[in-house]
């Protein structure tokens, strides 16, 4: 059914009459908008259910009444999906006249095909097949506004003529608008297996064959797929930003655009690939294989995890979790170093957060759920550090990067930190301040402040602790942590982070030493002199025989001295410049008028120029 508007000519044969196409006159109308542009007036009525069964009973699809629909029969499709403005239709129908008059139809030949709700059709052809089920058959009233109106379609339809229309909806496929520009539209084949999509990060399989307009192939994947990162990109930019709206399994034909194409320069052929001329607009067959999805483990992004399988359920274990896994620890050059659960061994059994594994085992773990297998990449900071360990396989160096495969067998979750009383959270940030001293001493930084950094958590809220002894305990507790974890943040030269840290401390303990010095360190480095040097003018004063505090007293005097040097002889030059650069435009006007004093006179209508001039500086 076209929308250009073209007349037919009839013949008296009802065969070819039946050969003609139905045709919308009404060329005004928008052909990209996915949508009416009468929407306001064309308000469906209500929610008509078409699938319930009832056959054969005219009913209103609009409030209007200018389309009514009398369902002849539902098909077999079970599915209750009806199609979308931008599907590609496929349907079989009859027009009649209201007297039952016959004057186009394709159930002699080809089925119809169109794209719904962009002006491809009459406006109640896009309204009533919207409504319809795939195998449904149903028999569509149109009011004359919504088919060919006061023109009539000459010479089969007169003007002003409420017409029928029996519609069969053979099939459809969405048909989507990937970046809502038109730039690629990708056509939907098959349908995928459920409802996640792959993001940037994820590892996706997919077979896919690029055309020119002419069909010619310009480029294909392998028999069993290529593989690649989606951020990465392939082949061009259309794909990737397809495949990130793709199901598993689903299968679609994409066009192109030049612009998520190869654009106006086109691109030459390399190795087996054809060349791409300019401008050209690409036809893509592409399906998803599979893909593995890749997810940070850690807060600042370093530990990251490939999911082989995916778990069960939604549940996770958390710290102090028993857990029972398998796993396989390699080096970067293939070395096995450790192995657990393997080779006829019972899986391996640990407590999470137990100092057992490395510390980006421990985060790993907690991110898994049951029969999870993934691979995870740990950086030295989250392994070994700088310690070179001899492990159960092999000697692993000092800042190697470790990659373990594991799985998660079973575990059983121990209650949240939350969830626990005011007695277990002092217990609990007792042990994680322990454990971080531990670490502290042995050179770990980066994981005694791990440590820190959860203790802290247990004794964060003085709301959790109504005893008056415990609340004070909670507070002593949350201040050494906080302490501890700047001094290591201090080491590692995360100055931003010990200014927080040391912030929280002093808002319990304004007077506390080692939090004003700390701070003062921090700021020192950040290069705010000034106010590094208030926190240690004020620790001076609270703890005057402290060697450190006076050590650093004096650096700082001696930096604030400096500055202010500095300040003053900059701020001393530009003033200097501004006094030079008044001087110059005060004398500017003088010279104007000595030039203007020895000018000839002008004879003319103009007023004469005062002999007194005044300017005020």
């Amino acid at each position: 059914m076209d929308s250009d508007g073209e007349e037919k000519k009839q013949d008296s044969d009802d065969e070819e009459k039946k050969e003609q196409k139905v045709e919308v006159p009404d060329t005004s109308r928008p052909t990209c908008d996915l949508h009416d542009e009468d929407e306001e007036e064309d308000v469906e009525a209500g929610p008509p259910d078409f699938t319930t069964g009832i056959v054969m009973v005219e009913r209103n699809v609009l409030k209007n009444g200018g389309i009514k629909k009398m369902i002849v029969s539902h098909g077999s499709d079970p599915s209750p999906k009806t199609p979308l403005y931008g599907d590609e239709i496929k349907v079989h129908y009859t027009g009649m006249l209201p007297d039952g008059t016959v004057f186009d139809s394709s159930r002699d030949k080809e089925p119809y095909v169109f794209n719904l709700g962009v002006g491809q059709v009459i406006k109640g052809w896009d309204k009533g097949v919207k409504t319809m089920r795939k195998g449904e058959q149903a028999v569509f009233t149109l009011k004359p506004e919504y088919a060919y109106g006061k023109a009539g379609r000459p010479p089969g339809v007169p003007p002003n003529t409420t017409l029928k229309f029996d519609i069969e909806l053979l099939s459809w496929c969405s048909v989507r608008d990937v970046c809502r520009d038109g730039g690629v539209m990708k056509k939907i084949i098959f349908e995928g297996e459920s409802w996640e999509t792959p993001k940037d990060p994820d590892e996706v399989i997919v077979k896919y064959v690029a055309k020119l307009d002419d069909g010619t192939i310009i480029s294909k994947s392998p028999d069993e797929g290529s593989q690649y990162i989606v951020k990465d990109g392939l082949f061009c930019s259309g794909i990737s930003h397809a495949v990130k709206t793709m199901n598993k399994k689903e299968v679609v034909v994409l066009t192109v655009r030049p612009e998520y194409g190869f654009g106006p320069e086109g691109r030459e052929a390399i190795d087996s690939e054809g060349g791409v001329p300019p401008n050209a607009t690409l036809t893509v067959d592409l399906e998803v294989i599979s893909w593995n999805v890749v997810e940070s483990v850690t807060d600042d992004n370093v530990v990251v995890k490939k999911i082989i399988r995916q778990g069960e359920s939604y549940e996770k274990p958390n710290d102090g979790s028993f857990i029972k896994v398998k796993y396989i620890g390699t080096l970067l050059d293939g070395t096995i170093f450790e192995k657990k659960g393997y080779d006829s061994e019972e899986p391996y059994t640990i407590c999470i957060d137990e100092d057992q594994v490395v510390p980006g085992l421990d985060e790993t773990f907690v991110s898994m759920k049951k029969n999870e297998v993934c691979i995870v990449t740990i950086p030295p900071q989250y392994g070994f550090e700088g310690e070179e360990k001899q492990c159960d396989l092999a000697l692993v160096p000092p800042n190697s990067i470790l990659t373990y495969e594991v799985e998660m067998v079973s575990f059983i979750k121990e209650k949240d930190h939350w969830d626990w009383n005011s007695s277990q959270k002092i217990a609990g940030a007792t042990k994680k301040k322990d454990q971080g001293n531990n670490l502290f001493k042995s050179g770990k930084l980066f994981q005694a402040s791990l440590k820190y950094e959860k203790g802290a958590k247990y004794v964060d809220y003085d709301i959790h602790f109504p005893d008056a002894n415990e609340k004070k305990t909670a507070r002593e507790l949350k201040i050494s942590l906080n302490l501890n974890d700047a001094a290591c943040k201090l080491k590692l030269n995360k100055f931003s982070e010990v200014v927080d840290l040391t912030t929280k401390v002093l808002d319990l303990d304004s007077m506390n030493v080692k939090a004003l010095f700390r701070r003062a360190q921090a700021n020192s480095a950040l290069m705010e002199v000034e106010l590094a040097y208030q926190d240690i003018k004020m620790a001076v004063e609270v703890d005057p025989e402290n060697r450190d505090v006076a050590s650093e007293h004096k650096k700082l005097r001696q930096k604030v001295t400096e500055l202010h040097k500095k300040e003053a002889k900059l701020y001393g030059n530009m003033f200097e410049r501004m006094r030079k650069m008044e001087e110059k435009e005060l004398k500017q006007p003088d010279e104007g008028l000595a030039n203007l004093a020895n000018a000839e006179p002008v004879q003319d209508n103009s007023e004469k120029i005062p002999a007194q001039v005044s300017v005020q500086g």
